[in-house]
């Protein structure tokens, strides 16, 4: 079965082949025999109830500097000329990637979006895990001074970080006499009118922070992201370093935790972070990881999600 797919990602022709799952995710469609096309986010339109998108057909490879050969801009109705939207743009999760999903949301199911765009509106993916009790360390999402400077108070040394940010980008640790903490505040204040999130700091960061994979709710498998000495922040986009690791019976209970609901939601392709004993964020944006998943393990997440994608579409999902 030959799929026309559409992926909605940041420009092509600047990421990295060796670490981008977007790529890994292209890479195994076409190896299929599915037709790609690729546009930006900013080239989605809606008009009179339909959704298009100004997109170019694409070839990828696997080879540096030449990974993608672009065709000529057409016009494709997201309903009638496509199958499958991967949607892949990394965050930041503002008010143009919330437009985003309210155009894909018109033509999901009948062309089916990876993630399911209405619920990956729902489900930011630093308050998507408070609803499952018990899996966080103590966490406080506010913008009130007053209530961070209690809940330091009351747990030490912390984390704070923006709400929807990602990458690793704004994440600061603060210890329980740090003197910074008016000056941070005063900075996430200037870029925007969002909560921050403060969480107590959870020593065994130092070992690693655990990306595990997951496919409609199955674990698939886990890379541990270790922080360069001295820092608090393990994303590889900020340094971090990739190695090999197992899945814990931890791992495995949280993923069995969360899965019902990952179902439920159609959230088909998610990463979710594990520090210690704890679940910290369920990614559900435009999850990573899986190209490094591939080096250490062999285990092919995109093989695992086109299986599934097919399935659905073969099932008349």
């Amino acid at each position: 079965m030959s799929l026309r797919v559409a992926v909605q990602m940041d420009p092509i022709l600047g990421i990295n082949i060796d670490t981008d799952t977007s790529f890994l995710m292209m890479m195994e469609a076409q190896s299929r025999g599915h037709k790609l096309w690729f546009y930006t986010p900013d080239k989605l339109s809606q008009e009179d109830g339909r959704v298009f998108a100004r997109a170019q057909p694409v070839e990828v490879f696997a080879d540096k500097g030449a990974h993608a050969r672009l065709g000529e801009t057409v016009m494709l109705d997201m309903k009638d000329d496509i199958d499958v939207v991967l949607m892949r743009q990394d965050p930041p999760f503002d008010m143009a990637y919330i437009t985003a999903t309210h155009f894909l949301e018109k033509v999901h199911p009948h062309t089916l979006v990876v993630n399911n765009p209405a619920e990956v509106r729902n489900a930011p993916e630093k308050l998507f895990v408070t609803d499952f009790p018990g899996v966080q360390p103590p966490t406080l999402i506010t913008s009130d001074h007053e209530a961070i400077y209690d809940f330091r108070a009351r747990h030490g040394d912390i984390v704070l970080k923006p709400l929807y940010g990602g990458g690793g980008s704004g994440v600061a640790r603060l210890l329980a006499d740090d003197p910074n903490l008016d000056a941070l505040l005063e900075l996430h204040a200037m870029i925007g009118r969002e909560q921050v999130i403060a969480q107590k700091f959870v020593p065994a960061v130092s070992k690693g922070d655990k990306r595990v994979l997951l496919v409609d709710g199955e674990p698939v498998g886990a890379i541990n992201r270790v922080p360069a000495s001295g820092q608090v922040r393990s994303n590889l986009r900020v340094g971090g370093r990739a190695e090999a690791v197992e899945l814990t019976a931890r791992d495995l209970e949280l993923c069995k935790i969360i899965a019902p609901e990952l179902k439920r939601r159609g959230l088909l392709f998610v990463g979710i972070d594990v520090i210690g004993e704890y679940l910290t964020e369920i990614n559900v944006t435009s999850p990573t990881g899986a190209q490094q998943l591939k080096r250490f393990t062999g285990v092919n997440a995109a093989e695992v999600l086109w299986n599934r994608i097919e399935d659905i579409r073969a099932n008349g999902g």
